[in-house]
């Protein structure tokens, strides 16, 4: 399962690495909905280099996949970052990708009549 975000670079974490030689790099991006949102990714070995081209405040677009897993009768979540790109809307076209389109308002309805005129008759018998 795929999944895409917009957002604002919040926070970037430092590279965590493991004995294994597995490394990985967390951020944080504020949704920009009415109500935003503070969300944790996880951007695992390469991915994890690529963040150091950003820097806090940018405006990121975020594909990922969400990972599950149970230990020791706790289930844990994990939302893996498998492509990370600028979010403004010149990057996309310049790459060949159609911009972003904003729906424009639909103009009003006018209002129906109350009630119809008596002899305006319209039915077939």
């Amino acid at each position: 399962m795929a999944f895409e975000v917009k957002g604002t670079l919040k926070k970037l974490f430092d590279q965590q690495d493991f004995p294994s030689g597995f490394y990985k790099r967390d951020f944080v991006i504020t949704t920009m909905e009415q109500y935003p949102q503070d969300i944790k990714f996880s951007a695992l070995k390469e991915k994890s280099e690529q963040l150091g081209q950003f820097s806090e405040g940018d405006v990121l677009n975020v594909k990922f996949d969400l990972r599950g897993r149970e230990y020791n009768g706790q289930y844990y979540v994990d939302l893996n970052a498998w492509r990370i790109e600028r979010g403004d809307q010149t990057a996309g076209a310049e790459a060949g990708q159609p911009a972003a389109v904003s729906a424009a308002p639909m103009p009003p309805v006018p209002p129906m009549p109350a009630t119809a005129p008596a002899d305006d008759d319209d039915l077939p018998f």
